[in-house]
């Protein structure tokens, strides 16, 4: 009788032990800290990202408007030329054949146009003395005009034969670099509704661009005057630098993707840079430097203030009733936690830009962190579910059923 009271008052004291734990040890005697950021000054930037190509800032395809055989080049990949000097010439002989044919042409013209002219004079006196008939008359007129007209069109014809031997002579429109040749000696070219390109120069190699596809969602952040940093697979280690100097208005658009091309300088004062290198371009949108930040999460953090009372904190939050707050913070010294109204500026990667509200060097509370104490109805390290083939942990006793 006595063991049967003594196992009922035991289990009296543990039901009164458990219940002390959960509404005494779990709320009143649980430590909480606060996660605090202090506000400090710091630096900004967004980029966009996007690829390009490396190209000369000036370049010209130099062809032909002339049909023939390419007979000589003075000049090869990689040549330095001069504006004006001779590149290339073409097979002459069968353009100044036809200049020497519409030159005889042109001759036998003129001595037409020259005999009709003298012909209608001598008919129009002849008319106003009434000595030719009318038709005599309009025979001569329609004679001298019909030799003028054709006098004219060789005059013309023979300007354009001349041309055409001048565009057999080639050379340089610019001062600048061989880039590409696409003939050879002894080749022929065909000029007709395209002129073929035979060089192309580029003018000059130490100023190049990057001309980037920027995507449609991010094109409307760039602007001419960005800073630009870009690099190309074949220097890896180096960071070349230029700005945005164009933002094309033209759309590009690719497998339903739709793209602008956003011009960028590129000084090449070692030559590194070649045309058509792939860059990979980082655009920097925004910059700001030396700017108080603070995380972003510190604008949505609340207190709890039963909690927060509880481990002696005072608080003290901003009147609402007649204020229309948009951010607030909460600043934490020593034992108080007083709410702060701030005008906040631009918002990157989860920093914030503090225009006023708090001054530097204040305690930001960000979060509210548990002390010493495990969270309440979660297992401990190393327990939880075990399972009942595994051996238990020493000094663990088994559960065994009780035998009746």
């Amino acid at each position: 009788m006595k063991k049967s009271k003594l196992v009922t008052i035991g289990g009296i004291m543990l039901v009164l032990g458990l219940c002390g734990y959960f509404f005494l040890g779990a709320s009143g005697k649980e430590k909480i800290g606060w996660e605090t950021v202090k506000v400090m000054r710091g630096s900004m930037s967004n980029m966009v990202s996007a690829t390009g190509t490396v190209e000369p800032v000036t370049k010209v395809d130099v062809g032909t408007q002339v049909s023939g055989i390419i007979d000589r080049i003075y000049v090869d990949y990689n040549s330095v030329v001069k504006k004006g000097q001779l590149i290339a010439e073409m097979d002459k002989v069968t353009l100044q054949a036809e200049l020497e044919s519409q030159e005889a042409v042109l001759a036998n013209a003129k001595a037409e146009y020259d005999y009709q002219q003298k012909n209608y004079a001598r008919k129009k006196v002849l008319f106003e003395k009434k000595l030719i008939s009318d038709s005599d008359y309009e025979t001569a007129t329609y004679d001298y005009e019909k030799a003028k007209s054709s006098y004219e069109k060789s005059r013309a014809d023979i300007v354009k034969v001349q041309r055409n031997l001048g565009y057999a002579v080639i050379t340089s429109p610019i001062d600048g670099v061989v880039i590409s040749r696409e003939v050879e000696e002894g080749q022929t070219v065909a000029a007709g509704f395209e002129t073929p390109t035979l060089f192309t120069i580029a003018k000059d190699l130490t100023e190049m661009q990057v001309v980037a596809d920027v995507d449609e969602a991010d094109i409307g952040q760039v602007e001419e005057g960005q800073r630009v940093t870009f690099s190309v697979d074949a220097y890896p280690n180096d960071v070349f630098k230029g700005r945005v100097t164009q933002v094309r208005l033209e759309a590009t658009v690719e497998s339903n993707v739709v793209t602008y091309e956003v011009v960028i300088s590129a000084p090449n004062p070692d030559l590194k840079l070649k045309p058509g290198l792939t860059a990979t371009v980082s655009i920097y949108t925004l910059e700001k430097e030396d700017v108080p930040v603070i995380p972003a999460k510190a604008l949505k953090f609340v207190p709890d203030e039963q909690v927060a009372q509880a481990n002696g904190y005072r608080l003290y939050p901003l009147n609402r009733e007649n204020t229309a707050l948009q951010k607030t913070v909460w600043v934490k010294e020593d034992l108080v936690l007083q709410e702060k109204e701030v005008s906040v500026g631009t918002t990157v990667n989860s920093q914030v830009e503090i225009l006023e509200g708090v001054g530097e060097n204040e305690e930001v509370v960000v979060e509210m962190v548990a002390v010493g104490k495990k969270t309440i109805g979660q297992p401990a390290s190393g327990e939880g579910e075990m399972s009942p083939f595994m051996p238990k942990p020493p000094g663990q006793k088994k559960n065994n059923k009780t035998k009746n």
